[in-house]
């Protein structure tokens, strides 16, 4: 079959090839046929290093497709059936998983044995997903079901970006009514974030992002002003008086931005960071900074147990409260995901969907 391969950190590029097998398909262990992916800066962040993985290695984990075999002892799911795949599936039993933070789950968070192979080489798959193939392994526990009515690229964001970004608003941040709300980053998690923010009643929401780009489709998803990072401190004047917001999200991942949202929260308000930085980023803020009781706080994977808020995504999106099919803005097949890198590191491109199947 055909998948896209990362050979080696570092690498700049994805090799398509068509000469990549699945592994046998183990207890409690499903094979799905990929029928849509969508690219996420988690890919680029393996590719530069950010992130830490073994390579060579099968990006992608926002996707959707088909259960096309099951192993032994499976029992959620049959073949034909249509699903979501969910990276980090709780386990339902730990410690995390029984005080309702499926998202924090231990066991899901363990890496398969490689469930590619290239001949007698064993390739790995991103975080027990690798979407950016036609078909892959996965866990039995990360098949959520596609409701009825929803295709599959709408599905697969749902996989990771939506429920990022519309959690880390709703269940982290847990915005309320009237409050004043900024989000620094404007690719697709934090399009999602404004989108949850403008769903939480805020009275504002103020989308921040160096991309002129993004700035200017984000009034569409929610944000009643966009402005570049330097314009933050004159947006606060305007919106809070100068006090600063109730609420920051930041969807970027760099030390820059969560000081950047530290500085624009007022006394008693809440830092929430969505965007995943490398282990060795640090945050410079002192403790004494911290007697302002503002709240920094990290948010994974829609701040609460993932299906809830796979369900939570779902129910708003069929009221109509949330605008996921105008986030896709490119469609490309698996043979042009190079140049959708490369519109991805641009700016260029919201969320751009691979149709495998």
């Amino acid at each position: 079959m055909r998948a896209a391969v990362l050979h080696a950190i570092g690498d700049t590029t994805l090799q398509v090839r068509d000469d990549v097998e699945t592994v046998a398909t183990g207890p409690n262990q499903i094979k799905v046929r990929v029928h849509a992916a969508s690219l996420c800066h988690s890919d680029l962040s393996v590719m530069n290093g950010t992130l830490i993985r073994q390579a060579p290695v099968i990006l992608g984990h926002e996707g959707a497709g088909e259960v096309v075999e099951t192993g032994e002892d499976v029992t959620r799911v049959k073949p034909g059936d249509r699903v979501i795949i969910c990276w980090r599936p709780p386990c339902g039993d730990c410690p995390a998983c029984r005080r309702g933070q499926g998202n924090l789950c231990a066991v899901g968070a363990g890496d398969f044995a490689p469930t590619f192979r290239i001949g007698r080489q064993e390739v790995h798959s991103f975080i027990n997903s690798g979407t950016f193939a036609e078909e892959t392994v996965i866990s039995e526990a990360g098949a959520f079901p596609v409701p009825d009515g929803m295709s599959y690229e709408i599905a697969a964001l749902i996989g990771c970006a939506v429920t990022t970004g519309v959690g880390a608003a709703l269940n982290t941040a847990r915005i309320g009514p009237g409050a004043s709300v900024a989000v620094i980053g404007l690719g697709g998690v934090g399009i999602a974030a404004v989108q949850g923010a403008r769903v939480a009643g805020a009275a504002c929401v103020i989308g921040v992002d160096p991309v002129a780009e993004r700035r200017d489709r984000a009034r569409k998803f929610g944000a009643t002003e966009a402005v570049a990072p330097e314009a933050l401190a004159d947006a606060s004047a305007r919106w809070t008086g100068g006090e600063g917001f109730d609420h920051l999200l930041e969807a970027v991942g760099t030390s820059a931005a969560v000081r950047a949202a530290f500085d624009a929260a007022r006394r008693g308000g809440s830092v929430t960071v969505i965007g995943v930085g490398s282990a060795e980023t640090q945050i410079p803020v002192s403790l004494y900074e911290l007697l302002t009781e503002k709240t920094l706080q990290g948010s994974y994977y829609g701040g609460r147990d993932v299906y809830r808020v796979f369900e939570q995504v779902i129910a708003l999106w069929r009221e109509g409260r949330l605008n996921l099919d105008e986030m896709i803005t490119h469609r490309v097949g698996l043979g042009d995901i190079n140049e959708a890198l490369a519109q991805m590191r641009s700016g260029e491109a919201l969320r751009t969907t691979i149709t495998l199947a």
